[in-house]
């Protein structure tokens, strides 16, 4: 599993890039398939960006929801040049400070919470998600955050674009992650 977190150079291949541009040009367009396709290619990166900043699956679920028809609203806005997965991202971080600022509270998130981790994570079986979710419990929020994100198959600049935090930081809390989760597997106490 550490193989798979540890890849630094994985990103989304050039046709998959091409292909999300070309649904949110769609949905742009008005069309419910391409809404459907996107949502499809991208929940499980929204709702873990979503669970990180809510900290409650039930609400992470529901901000997912909101997130796509944010962007049925607003797909015309997304330019091309850009990351489509940058851009997405940067939609479910606005509207979940937006309803933090709302709530106007911090929650603790449940251990449990963390099994609401989709199923269909990129890459993991049942008993590497479960190592996943021990080794996570070790690290800091934001930490936890670019770990997710990054086994989700996101690239460290998206990662940045959509926490709003510079590349170098991403890739120093990336690291940092990795050697605490190290440590954790190997039984050393690195918290």
């Amino acid at each position: 599993m550490l193989h798979r977190i540890d890849n630094t150079t994985s990103s989304l291949p050039a046709e998959e890039v091409q292909e999300l541009r070309r649904l949110l040009s769609g949905v742009a367009a008005g069309s419910q398939d391409d809404l459907a396709e996107l949502y499809r290619r991208t929940r499980t990166a929204v709702y873990g960006l979503a669970l990180s900043y809510l900290r409650n699956a039930h609400d992470a679920q529901d901000l997912t929801q909101d997130v796509f028809v944010h962007i049925w609203d607003t797909a015309g806005q997304y330019r091309p040049t850009g990351s489509p997965v940058g851009w997405i991202l940067a939609v479910c971080r606005n509207l979940c400070l937006m309803h933090l600022r709302r709530e106007s509270r911090q929650v603790t998130m449940e251990d449990q919470e963390w099994h609401a981790i989709p199923d269909n994570c990129p890459g993991l079986d049942s008993q590497e998600r479960l190592l996943l979710q021990d080794a996570l419990a070790v690290l800091g929020e934001e930490e936890r955050r670019i770990v997710l994100l990054h086994t989700a198959g996101l690239k460290h600049r998206e990662i940045g674009q959509a926490l709003g935090l510079p590349l170098a930081t991403v890739l120093s809390k990336y690291h940092r992650a990795l050697k605490k989760m190290r440590a954790y597997m190997e039984g050393d106490d690195a918290r």
